[in-house]
């Protein structure tokens, strides 16, 4: 199909390309922050799917590749469509993507084996039907993008190929940066500064639930004390039926699904997380796969708290025997352990291990050196 060169055609082509272009730089971007989300995210995706009775998880150590490639090739089609360069080439690439994201998003959207795609990392979240209806909306200026690739083109190798190289390498640096550090933009819970639950409340859980009136199809809520006055009225109870509910809790975690368990099935979380002398947190998400200059950290980590008389306690998804063995066979004394699921404390620390402070269920700090997050979190204390 032959589009003619038009000065509206082309300049729809400029805002086609802009638009597609800016979100691919910030989807790769949001991503490259935080490049082991990307790859925890792929990694459920390999478990997740397969095809006929062909799995993916064969492919799991390929994981960390496969993402920083995914971000590095989301970053550079966004360059290029915004600075007109190797226009076939980032024409094509973009339609090839785009067919893979949106039949993606629409077997997540009907089969929901992944809740969440992780398109936007933890900066935007969004439901798998979202998604896909998202991926639809930048399907129809990709279709254009595609048909007007070759309006007014020029032939720039030179500067091209500067552009490419200059994408890469800028994605590929970034990437690789937070890969060694914590993320240089934190868009979890854990954030540091976030008040993880209200300590001040002397207030309990609350329930509350909406029905909804059969005549009027009005909503109403109430809380639960409430609503059970009402109830007595016979006449009000037939005209209204039940539709939700819900329970705030003050003292809530604001990090679904997060606890920390002990041997007999006790969560210590909300007691341990207010403590008002500090926690110094060691998290441990996979004890199997910490290294030399883990084990490193964990003893100073230790040493630290001891020399600071602050409470220390170590955070793993690991099994009760694998812990105590570790330990034993490590020659660490001291170290109270506790048990979160592996995914709770990815989400807090990237590093295995990393070391976080916590004051009155606030996170002072978070690090991958047990000696810059003990030295900030005791700041706090002066």
């Amino acid at each position: 199909m032959k589009i003619k060169d038009t000065k509206l055609n082309y300049t729809l082509n400029v805002m086609a390309r802009w638009f597609v272009g800016l979100v691919f730089l910030f989807s790769s971007f949001v991503k490259g922050v935080d490049p082991m989300g990307t790859t925890f995210k792929v990694q459920e995706y390999m478990t997740a799917w397969s095809i006929g009775g062909l799995t993916f998880e064969w492919a799991l150590p390929l994981a960390g590749v496969l993402s920083m490639g995914l971000i590095c090739a989301e970053f550079v089609v966004g360059i290029l469509l915004i600075t007109n360069a190797y226009r076939r080439l980032s024409a094509w690439l973009l339609a090839l993507m785009m067919l893979f994201f949106t039949v993606t998003t629409f077997i997540d959207a009907l089969t929901n084996k992944v809740t969440d795609c992780g398109c936007f990392g933890d900066a935007v979240k969004l439901t798998n039907w979202q998604t896909f209806w998202k991926n639809i909306v930048l399907d129809v200026p990709t279709v254009w993008i595609v048909l007007t690739r070759d309006l007014r083109r020029k032939r720039r190798f030179e500067r091209d190929g500067l552009i490419l190289i200059g994408a890469v390498a800028a994605m590929l640096i970034f990437g690789l940066y937070n890969i060694n550090h914590e993320p240089v933009i934190d868009f979890r819970p854990w954030k540091i500064g976030n008040r993880m639950m209200d300590t001040e409340s002397t207030e309990g859980p609350k329930s509350y639930v909406t029905y909804r009136n059969l005549q009027t199809g009005e909503t109403e809520e109430f809380e639960s004390a409430l609503l059970m006055e009402k109830m007595k009225d016979s006449q009000w109870a037939e005209q209204w039926e039940w539709e939700s509910s819900r329970v705030i809790d003050p003292r809530e975690i604001a990090a679904p699904g997060f606890s920390m368990m002990d041997l007999e099935g006790e969560d210590h979380a909300v007691d341990m997380l207010a403590d008002p002398d500090g926690l110094f947190i060691v998290t441990v998400h996979h004890l199997e796969k910490m290294n030399d200059k883990g084990l490193r950290e964990v003893r100073a980590a230790l040493r630290l708290a001891e020399e600071n008389g602050v409470r220390i306690v170590m955070l793993t998804a690991a099994l009760p025997e694998d812990v105590q063995n570790w330990l034993y066979e490590n020659h660490i004394e001291g170290l109270d352990y506790l048990f979160a699921d592996a995914t709770a404390i990815e989400t807090m620390m990237r590093g295995n291990p990393g070391f976080m402070f916590v004051r009155n269920a606030v996170v002072v700090d978070k690090g991958r050196h047990a000696s810059e997050v003990m030295e900030n979190g005791m700041k706090t204390a002066e």
